[in-house]
């Protein structure tokens, strides 16, 4: 029995010898490749770059470690830079590029890269390279003279890298929890925008002979993904915060999608003007499922325009508050701050052809210091069209007009058909707008009237409200038809003892008398249209315009005319005159009573 385990004992201990020595020489060769490898490696990234970004750009590090069992390579404290003397020669030479890049990290690593590839059919082919945290700063400058040119490089990288290789081949490149800062040259004031976490993947780049021609690559690229998780930004003034979450981003399809966006105030309502130090409106926006088609990056790269073709916006809301117990005095000058105006202001160009829009809430609401109450106007589960979203002058100057085409409920209940036109030209900020809201119970408006106009609505059917204006900066003039019937309405006052508003009884009654027309038509079938002519506050904003435009011509409409309120002042100046009259009467009576009295208890008194 020994004599049978010990041949089985040796051929293992023989077979175990084998696989070590295997082991240590494939380990030895591995080295010596290795070893033999960094040099070549390294002048081949270096020249690579150096080529095929027409001797613009070069690439330094501290280290480069070569494993080529597993053929990967890592590069340590990478830094990428432009040479500015050749960027001007280029400029001269009018080949250089909008964006000039300074790229910097700790780490770049590069895997699978097939060594013997190389050696072999001189194709250099990296499945993976990845910049761990970089930290990249892009400046823009346009150029006239890459004006229109396609999204292509001006010259084949492949004529510079052709003596060394055949065919140069990256399947992926990522940029992982990138530091991104854009700097824009073109203007005078310098414009600095900034964004960290960005992860960047660059999908299949190929550079051979054939690559810069094909029609479906750009740059060489197959296509780019841009992913951000979570982004957040406090704007220049202080007042508000913007949060990004979870954008991404696909070249080869063109479409964007944005979970959520959202612009933040940093105060509440009452407080937001104070800390402001003047009248302002107080915006709170958040928008969800964002999409965008047709995005044009080539486009976006070379000239910082974002152009798409159609965006998609489902569910949020818009709430603008102002704090009317603030000096309008010391208000914000609105002039120029339209949506269409504010639109030209923006420094990226932008074009989107259709804008829709799904289920958003709109509320503009105001505090009242004389009723020291809030009133509300809501806008509830809007939906429609924006077409022509742009500030680009040549897409102006082809069609100068933006269209908005809105449906919504007025205060959650009246069905409100609105069109707007916005001339995105006019130096004074032209638009026109018009609409019809549908039958509604006049009673619904309370939420807005007490408080701002003090108006309390007892009973009121309001069968259609017509309108179409024409507005600019200085105010809006235009036509409302007003139908309704039953109409009885109630004037409010403040009560300082009181926490709420009350009713100015006679007033009130006067009003519905002398003032208010119940009905329009009336029963003689005689129909009351409002001619409005609306002069805007410098510090009033667009929504302001819109609602007290409207209900001026409202107001109008009832009776409430500025020679009807003359005559109802006048009837209470009158009624006020008989109280004093009958109350100076009062107390001559009153005198003479005494006097008659007295004179009866002396004459009493002397008998």
């Amino acid at each position: 029995m020994p004599e049978t385990r010990r041949p089985s004992y040796k051929i293992i201990k023989w077979i175990a010898a084998t696989i070590v020595v295997a082991f240590g020489l494939l380990a030895a060769i591995a080295w010596f490749l290795n070893v033999k490898s960094r040099p070549l490696l390294t002048e081949q990234i270096k020249t690579l770059l150096y080529k095929s970004t027409d001797s613009l750009y070069t690439i330094s590090f501290s280290k480069v470690t070569t494993n080529v069992l597993t053929g990967s390579a890592t590069l340590q404290n990478v830094k990428i830079t432009a040479d500015t003397v050749r960027f001007r020669e280029l400029i001269r030479l009018k080949r250089a590029p909008n964006n000039l890049y300074t790229v910097t990290l700790k780490k770049l690593v590069v895997k699978h890269f097939h060594p013997l590839t190389l050696y072999r059919e001189r194709k250099l082919e990296i499945e993976e390279v990845i910049f761990d945290k970089p930290e990249v700063l892009m400046m823009n400058r346009q150029f006239d003279f890459n004006e229109d040119r396609p999204p292509r490089l001006i010259k084949s990288p492949y004529s510079f890298i052709s003596k060394n290789l055949d065919e140069f081949r990256i399947n992926a490149i990522r940029f992982q929890d990138a530091s991104f800062k854009y700097v824009n040259k073109n203007v005078n004031k310098l414009n600095v925008f900034a964004i960290d976490d960005l992860n960047i993947t660059l999908i299949d780049l190929l550079v051979d002979s054939t690559s810069v021609d094909d029609p479906s690559r750009f740059y060489l690229l197959k296509d780019v993904i841009i992913n951000l998780n979570d982004y957040q930004y406090t704007t220049p003034n202080k007042m508000y915060n913007i949060k990004l979450n979870k954008l991404d981003f696909r070249a080869s399809t063109g479409k964007l999608r944005v979970d959520k966006f959202e612009l933040e105030p940093r105060y509440d309502e009452m407080k937001f003007a104070e800390v402001a130090g003047h009248a302002t409106d107080r915006f709170h926006i958040q928008m969800s499922n964002i999409s965008m088609n047709g995005i044009d990056l080539p486009v976006y790269i070379s000239k910082q325009e974002l152009r798409a073709k159609e965006m998609g916006i489902v569910n949020g809301f818009v709430s603008v508050f102002n704090n009317g117990s603030i000096d309008k005095q010391v208000g914000e000058i609105k002039i120029g701050r339209f949506p269409h105006q504010l639109l030209q202001k923006l420094a990226p160009p932008v074009l989107v052809q259709k804008i829709n829009l799904k289920d958003v809430n709109i509320t503009y609401g105001v505090y009242n210091s004389e009723s020291q109450q809030r009133g509300r106007i809501s806008f509830e589960h809007t939906s429609g069209v924006f077409k022509n979203v742009t500030n680009l002058p040549k897409i102006k100057a082809i069609n100068p007009t933006m269209e908005v085409s809105l449906n919504t409920y007025l205060l959650g209940q009246a069905s409100l058909d609105v069109n707007f036109k916005f001339d995105l030209k006019a130096p004074k900020g032209d638009f026109e707008y018009k609409g019809v809201l549908h039958n509604f119970n006049a009673r619904v408006l309370n939420q807005i009237t007490k408080p701002l106009g003090l108006v309390r609505i007892n009973s009121g059917i309001v069968d259609k409200l017509q309108f179409d204006f024409k507005a600019d900066n200085t105010g809006a003039k235009g036509k409302v038809d007003f139908y309704y019937y039953d109409l009885s309405v109630a004037l409010m006052r403040n009560d300082p003892s009181k926490d709420h508003l009350v009713t100015r009884g006679l007033i009130s009654i006067l009003a519905n008398a002398l003032l208010i027309n119940s009905e329009n038509p009336n029963r003689h079938n005689e129909f009351i249209s409002s001619q409005v002519d609306y002069k805007k506050p410098d510090s009033s904003s667009f929504f302001s315009l819109i609602w007290r435009s409207l209900f001026m011509g409202i107001k109008n409409s009832i009776g409430i005319t500025e020679e009807k309120q003359n005559e109802i002042k006048q009837h209470i100046a009158n009624f006020k005159e008989m109280q004093e009259n009958h109350q100076i009467r009062k107390r001559n009576r009153l005198k003479r009573r005494q006097q008659r009295d007295r004179a009866r208890s002396k004459m009493n008194g002397d008998r």
